[in-house]
């Protein structure tokens, strides 16, 4: 899936879409690409003179990528919204830079009545940044 399809399926636009493709998804796992540029605006502000991606902005980015990997799920009706409604055991292991390409890799745990829950990795080559468990809720 490539910027047009997610554009499509996602209702966030710049600066706040925070993926750049879909390289793999089935019905459980999937891994999504993220291209770190320093042109990003919240490099701006992050600590200036060190950038690093900002935490929270690392974990929309795991949210998008696995609602992004979703679409083809026919619960995922066409205009639906999903919005994060937990995040569990986040952990932060190293910063992420500009320049970094980042893999979000993830597997869906469950999905039922509307309400899903995912395990994610944001990956920089083999090295892991960060993990957590995210819930999601489809309105």
């Amino acid at each position: 899936m490539d910027i047009r399809e997610i554009l499509k399926l996602l209702p966030h636009r710049h600066p706040f879409l925070l993926i750049d493709r879909v390289l793999e998804a089935d019905e459980t796992r999937f891994r999504v690409l993220k291209n770190v540029t320093y042109n990003e605006p919240y490099f701006v502000g992050h600590f200036p003179d060190h950038p690093v991606m900002p935490g929270v902005l690392l974990l929309e980015a795991m949210a998008q990528a696995a609602v992004a990997s979703l679409a083809k799920r026919p619960e995922l009706e066409p205009g639906a919204l999903a919005f994060l409604a937990g995040v569990e055991e986040a952990r932060f292991k190293k910063p992420v830079y500009p320049g970094d390409t980042l893999v979000l890799e993830g597997e869906l745990l469950f999905f039922r009545h509307r309400i899903g829950k995912v395990r994610v990795r944001a990956l920089v080559g083999e090295e892991e940044r960060a993990a957590a468990v995210l819930t999601f809720a489809l309105a």
